[in-house]
């Protein structure tokens, strides 16, 4: 390596949503919040388990009013109640568009919840946990692409995405336990244990398709460097360093492009760089973690 060079992102001025990004995300939201109802009458209600999140919160309140209390409660009068906190917590960390989004996937999905018949498909409490807690973090997932979340613990785990540049879903995993064990105590360790099984099927799916906050580091040797390091800067708005150096094969003089942007960017940074330079060479490397600033392009 003979040299180094730096080269610097400019800044890119805010573009007003289109109409077709917002039909988009509200397809996304649509669709995920169906996908939840569904998955709650015919899974989570068919094995008495309680899923993560305020949706699972509102299901022990639920069930404990009406076993103990002999009160019948309605699914959203409860979920929109623990909701409110963390929606206007969300209003103002993350955004006003990414909020209004996840209320209308929240008022969705509860409706939903409340009106859609008891559709149980199987009895067996293993296949329950496993398939339904695969499609719940699937519509999770689908919910997110939309860039909007199913409310509750989701919130929280953006924000700290978001601020902290961590991938949350993991300790939100450890604090819907700590619920699951009051659960347990009221209702039964069987129910409890098995909803973990739900829950952890639930967040591994959203750890593996939600790529937005995983990092992956690029290495790209291409004769048209200023080119590819210009799409770099316009679809990502991350910056990039600039490599010269021989090719040991042939001894000629090559460049390489290094940069670190998000998971969700990989396909299209790729397939736009091959657009520019078809024999560009890219290796692409999973990032654990970065220190220092790292451009989240945001939610809103």
């Amino acid at each position: 390596m003979k040299k180094m060079n730096v080269l610097y992102t400019k800044t890119v001025d805010n573009i007003p949503l289109s109409i077709r990004d917002h039909a988009k995300r509200l397809f996304f939201v649509v669709i995920a919040s169906v996908i939840l109802g569904v998955n709650m009458k015919s899974f989570v209600e068919a094995g008495g388990l309680f899923p993560g999140g305020f949706s699972g919160l509102t299901l022990l309140i639920q069930k404990s009013a009406a076993q103990f209390f002999q009160i019948s409660l309605s699914f959203s009068l409860i979920n929109f109640l623990l909701n409110a906190i963390p929606a206007v917590i969300s209003f103002r960390m993350i955004g006003k568009r990414f909020t209004i989004y996840s209320c209308i996937m929240i008022a969705l999905s509860s409706i939903l919840t409340d009106m859609i018949p008891s559709i149980p498909l199987t009895d067996d409490i293993l296949l329950i946990c496993i398939f339904g807690g695969i499609i719940n973090g699937f519509a999770i997932s689908l919910c997110l692409i939309g860039r909007a979340t199913s409310g509750g613990t989701d919130f929280i785990a953006v924000a700290l995405s978001e601020k902290m540049n961590i991938d949350a879903w993991n300790y939100i995993l450890a604090a819907n336990a700590c619920m699951l064990v009051v659960a347990g105590m009221l209702f039964g360790w069987d129910k409890a244990l098995y909803s973990i099984l739900f829950q952890f099927a639930s967040t591994q799916v959203v750890h593996l398709l939600n790529t937005r906050y995983k990092r992956t580091t690029l290495f790209i040797i291409s004769d048209q460097s200023e080119m590819v390091y210009e799409n770099i800067r316009d679809l990502t708005n991350h910056g990039a360093t600039l490599f010269r150096g021989v090719g040991l094969y042939n001894g000629q003089q090559k460049n390489m492009i290094y940069s670190v942007i998000s998971g969700d960017e990989v396909k299209m940074v790729t397939k736009r760089v091959h657009e520019v330079d078809p024999k560009a060479f890219i290796n692409i490397l999973k990032t654990d973690q970065v220190s220092g600033n790292f451009y989240q392009r945001p939610n809103d």
